[in-house]
């Protein structure tokens, strides 16, 4: 197992909010048995209207398609790769970690899977690649999800609460010696698929769900979804948003700019509700893209008053800290450490996730 104590990782994250492709070089040390972290450059690749389109529709195509788009998506992340570390003139990393990009998660049935194959990745891109992180939870019985608590433990740890607002929110904290973490509910998956009825692509900074009102009907009817998961606490997805969110969201009697408020109001309540409080006023980390929806932000201040104090750090950190922390389980995986927790996810043991390639 390999025991450096400095490493050079170019990670890469794809989200279900289909922005497009983070990419980050991350500077990561170890001295005196604490981990600290940079991130030297860092970029989002937005996708083309065909990888968009693409990935959008991967999980009803067929599975030899689905095949076929596994390589390509691939080839595409590592030429990608390649062309950034070029672009910008950087030494040579150790290694990419990769996430790739979530099409199907079904841990009750014992599978999820994240499209990029991790060795068209690592021949277009000529550098080792450790991918595949998900799958040895799920094999031993757990969601596979989130794995971003694991490296919040080490790289955030000042932080009583770290929130992540991507497509879905999820957040972490130590809580009895304990890291735990969940998904709460959809943010930007639905605000964007509102915001796409309306010809955006999102909702600069929640302009349009300010102009709406609460519709008390459907702040009701997402109540009353989230409730009947909020003791399972299951890892969310597609699956999950397409059955029963998009049906809530598809009510055209109601304007679209108050479903829109409602959605950005119902998401605000289930995170501050969600947030396990103790007697102290707690440190919040905000990141993820819902960090720049200040009406979001606003309304989630509104909701927590007292009890919390967000903070929104430089945004590098808000756009990056995800494929920063996929770089950081990418070291955990090279040195043979723990990088996923059985107590948020729920799997029979702390494992050691990733596969590694070309090493």
């Amino acid at each position: 197992m390999d025991s450096k104590q400095k490493y050079k990782v170019l990670g890469l994250m794809s989200g279900t909010s289909l922005d497009g492709v983070d990419v980050a070089i991350c500077i990561l040390e170890l001295k005196n048995d604490r981990w600290s972290y940079k991130i030297e450059k860092a970029i989002t690749v937005p996708y083309s209207a065909s990888w968009k389109k693409k990935l959008r529709q991967a999980h009803s195509t067929s599975a030899e398609e689905l095949l076929q788009m596994h390589h390509d998506y691939g080839n595409f992340l590592g030429k990608l790769c390649r062309k950034f570390l070029q672009l910008y003139d950087l030494r040579k990393v150790d290694f990419i970690a990769s996430h790739g990009h979530t099409v199907f998660h079904q841990p009750k049935r014992g599978f999820t899977f994240q499209l990029g194959n991790g060795y068209s990745l690592h021949v277009a891109a000529g550098i080792p690649v450790v991918c595949d992180f998900r799958s040895m939870d799920v094999a031993l019985g757990g969601q596979g999800a989130p794995l971003v608590p694991a490296g919040e433990r080490f790289l955030f740890a000042d932080y009583d609460v770290c929130l992540n607002l991507g497509g879905i929110a999820n957040l972490s904290q130590q809580l009895k010696n304990k890291r735990q973490a969940y998904d709460i509910c959809f943010v930007n998956m639905g605000l964007n698929y509102l915001a796409e009825k309306a010809g955006k692509s999102f909702d600069r900074n929640g302009a349009m769900a300010a102009k709406g009102s609460l519709n008390t009907n459907m702040m009701r009817k997402l109540s009353t979804i989230y409730a009947k998961i909020k003791h399972e606490r299951p890892s969310l997805g597609r699956e999950f948003f397409e059955k029963h969110i998009m049906p809530v969201l598809d009510v055209e009697s109601i304007e679209l700019y108050d479903r829109m408020s409602t959605f950005t109001e119902s998401a605000a309540a289930q995170i501050a509700d969600s947030i396990q409080h103790n007697k102290k006023r707690m440190s919040v980390l905000c990141t993820g893209g819902g960090a720049f929806n200040t009406y979001l932000i606003y309304r989630l201040m509104e909701h927590l008053g007292n009890k919390a104090d967000l903070i929104v750090p430089d945004s590098d950190i808000v756009k990056f800290k995800e494929a920063l922390i996929f770089a950081f389980l990418g070291v955990k995986c090279v040195r043979g450490e723990i990088n996923c927790l059985t107590s948020v996810t729920g799997s029979a043991r702390d494992s050691c996730g990733g596969v590694l390639i070309g090493f």
